[in-house]
């Protein structure tokens, strides 16, 4: 197949890129033989790395016996099995759960739950679902609507809803005499304003990422944000849903990102790491106290043709048995302070590299062009483009998006497979220095030699 005929396929993309030929642990080959470090998981899913035989062989011996079966004539035993493995593992008491294709699909099944939850239950003035800019929910309309990402979601605004936002925690950039406590507090308070602002009686959730993902590159908000958005929903009566997308399945050295601060939500949203890339899949898990009266009603009005798949469910109990087995969720706390050491040294060097944050192999930094005043490059630059693009000719892959909420400002985010060693962070460090070395010449940013 020539470039040209590969271009026809699907690929609306700017860059034309290489055909993959195989990968293991944390490495892809394309067709050409060029060999890349996953310096990313994939698009931060691959979390037990490529080609792991378990996995592998669980999903044979399933499509073995049966590759289909419709969720709405069968049950079926890796689905159920996968259930019980969940509820294991999350918060006491949401053992409800629901299982899609991928983790937008998850979001608006959460949405929809939780709005039959406030009809079932005689609320049905509560439909808003309150949101943070920048945050990203996902990529269908309805995923797009608490979604804070000017440059996403503009241009579908006609076609959708769009939904309250509150700022992002974004306590890096703030220039006051507060201690990260007081900050925490402030930007958790702006949820009960924005309630006030809206009438109480028609909020119906919160949405929020735990630790944040692709649109604010791991942002970590202060310990003293998660207990005031927990009293703020109970006071008000609204859902806490927390998407755990990408911070999901032991990303951030917890099996939830939310579990470093005991923090419990109404519905937990999840779905990349449940299956590491091996096949579709995503879930949302809820309490009965939420579930119930959906069901009492008549049911959830909701549902996809592949939505516990068996195929795709034996790929996910197969993933959280070798979580478990190989250590992963230690290994990523383990791993992700070696690598925020890493990259805090790298940004000594290169001080236009700022704000190293993250938990776990969940791991950001944001571009500057001026440090101290949080002042970002210009946006006409496309500065995080150009940074993926030269670390990916270096055969190295990192993961970026703008971190503003709109077209400016730059990040990039390092989240290799949860089995890497000290060794291949050695060789993702040393190529992205590498990497940033002809980005400060091209962008005329300051070295520290």
């Amino acid at each position: 197949m020539s470039t040209d005929e590969a271009g026809r396929l699907f690929h609306f993309t700017r860059l034309p890129r290489p055909v993959v030929d195989r990968a293991g642990g944390v490495y892809l080959w394309d067709k050409s033989g060029k060999r890349y470090i996953d310096g990313s998981s994939g698009a931060v899913n691959v979390n037990i790395g490529h080609g792991n035989r378990a996995v592998i062989d669980a999903m044979k011996r399933q499509m073995d016996r049966v590759s289909f079966a419709y969720t709405i004539h069968f049950q079926n035993q890796p689905a159920n099995e996968l259930a019980d493995q969940l509820a294991s593992r999350l918060p006491r008491g949401m053992d409800r759960i629901y299982f899609v294709s991928g983790g937008s699909e998850a979001v608006e099944a959460a949405i929809k739950l939780a709005r039959q939850w406030a009809v079932a239950t005689a609320q049905p003035k509560r439909w808003k679902i309150i949101g943070r800019m920048p945050s990203y929910h996902g990529i269908t309309i309805g995923a797009l609507e608490p979604t804070g990402d000017d440059v996403l979601t503009r241009v579908f605004e006609p076609m959708s809803r769009p939904m309250p936002l509150i700022p992002a925690p974004t306590v890096h950039r703030d220039h006051d005499d507060l201690s990260l406590e007081e900050r925490g507090l402030l930007y958790a308070d702006m949820l009960e304003a924005k309630i006030i602002e809206e009438g109480a009686d028609s909020v119906l959730a919160f949405i929020m990422e735990p630790i944040g993902g692709a649109a604010t590159a791991a942002l970590v908000p202060p310990d003293s944000y998660f207990p005031r958005i927990r009293e703020i929903c109970d006071r008000h009566g609204i859902l806490l849903i927390h998407d755990e997308v990408m911070t999901g399945v032991g990303r951030t050295g917890k099996f939830l990102g939310g579990d470093h601060w005991s923090c419990r939500p109404d519905i937990v949203v999840l779905s990349k790491g449940l299956s590491s890339g091996y096949a579709p899949l995503g879930a949302i898990a809820a309490s009965e106290a939420i579930v119930g009266p959906v069901v009492a009603m008549g049911g959830f009005l909701h549902g996809h043709t592949y939505g516990g798949n068996p195929v795709s469910c034996a790929a996910g109990v197969a993933v959280l048995q070798e979580v478990d087995r190989l250590g992963l969720i230690a290994n990523a706390a383990t791993m992700g302070e070696v690598l925020k050491d890493e990259l805090a040294a790298l940004s000594r060097r290169f001080p236009f590299v700022g704000d190293i944050r993250g938990k776990g192999l969940l791991v950001g930094a944001e571009i500057y062009a001026d440090p101290e005043a949080k002042r970002p490059l210009p946006r006409e630059a496309v500065a995080n483009v150009r940074l993926i693009d030269l670390a990916f000719e270096r055969g190295l892959i990192i993961y970026s998006r703008r971190v503003r909420g709109g077209p400016e400002s730059d990040n990039f985010m390092v989240c290799p497979p949860l089995i890497v060693t000290r060794a291949e962070i050695g060789e993702i460090i040393a190529t992205l220095s590498d990497t940033l070395e002809t980005f400060a010449r091209e962008f005329n940013l300051p070295v520290n030699h």
